[in-house]
């Protein structure tokens, strides 16, 4: 009966979890994030290669 009452009592795992789960959104932000800066980058290059062909 006392194991069981420290596993209730233990809070690490869920410590753990929660940081894994914030690090997943950070994560998840800077690659859509940078999904958008790429695109707009590669537009920007296109534009200026044209123009100097041009």
């Amino acid at each position: 009966m006392k194991f069981i009452k420290k596993l209730i009592r233990n809070d690490k795992g869920a410590t753990a979890i929660e940081y894994g789960l914030i690090a997943a959104l950070i994560a998840v932000a800077a690659i859509s994030a940078m999904q958008g800066l790429g695109t707009q980058l590669g537009k920007t290059f296109t534009s200026t290669s044209s123009s100097m062909a041009a």
